[in-house]
């Protein structure tokens, strides 16, 4: 686990794509963004616990998009803690276990290690235990301290997140820094016209720290990085 900014630290391991899920600490409630890849929310309660919180100081779960990496934890988290989990509502029905996520090319892409990924998707496994989603949140909505931006492209209802008064930016899966630096996973980006807006609009943003959805985050030159995937 890293701090990334005051009140915002960064979790995850090797599993997933090296996924990472956020906690956001606004002194007043916790905020989790995304749940990792683990299905028993391991990595994530520990975290808690290393925070000196309980898993019931968790008030609000909000999820980027419905891919397996990012909701491993999702329904263990939301019984022992009772939170609010939020998506977009083009994801909710995939979350909630009534959807299959929509299949991406099987073609080699990037790199190699992200193959196993593509495999996975079109095969749906492994599955991730249904949970359902309390409140579908969209461009402008705020939850907790960040600001909810609807970066479409990687998926339709994919989100990114900002806290402004810290200069900070979850980009979600809109860009990785694994197994490379890349504006995400191009097999994965459904529709590259909306993903290209998405990109450039967080470039717009000029953020000092950029959390991703798979890789460490970005804490040198972060507003130049992400200018430099503009296309």
């Amino acid at each position: 686990m890293k701090e990334l900014v005051a009140g915002v630290h960064s979790l995850g391991g090797k599993k997933g794509g090296r996924v990472r899920a956020f906690i956001v600490d606004d002194g007043h409630e916790l905020t989790l963004v995304d749940t990792l890849f683990e299905g028993d929310a391991r990595l994530v309660l520990e975290a808690l616990k290393a925070l000196g919180r309980r898993p019931d100081e968790l008030r609000h779960i909000v999820i980027t998009h419905a891919h397996r990496s990012h909701l491993g934890g999702l329904a263990v988290l939301k019984r022992l803690s009772g939170a609010t989990v939020y998506a977009h509502e083009w994801e909710s029905d995939i979350i909630s276990g009534e959807r299959r996520a929509q299949p991406v090319t099987l073609k080699p892409m990037q790199s190699i290690k992200i193959l196993p990924f593509q495999v996975g998707l079109a095969l749906n496994v492994p599955k991730h235990t249904p949970c359902d989603v309390d409140q579908a949140v969209s461009e402008g909505d705020r939850i907790g301290p960040l600001g909810v931006l609807h970066a479409a492209g990687h998926s339709p209802g994919h989100l990114a997140f900002t806290w402004p008064e810290r200069n900070f930016l979850i980009a979600g899966d809109a860009i990785a820094t694994w197994p490379q630096f890349s504006a995400g996973w191009r097999a994965f980006n459904l529709n590259k016209e909306q993903h290209a807006a998405s990109v450039r609009r967080m470039a717009g943003l000029d953020a000092n720290v950029v959390g991703v959805g798979h890789g460490d985050a970005i804490v040198e030159d972060a507003a130049d990085r992400v200018r430099s995937l503009v296309v």
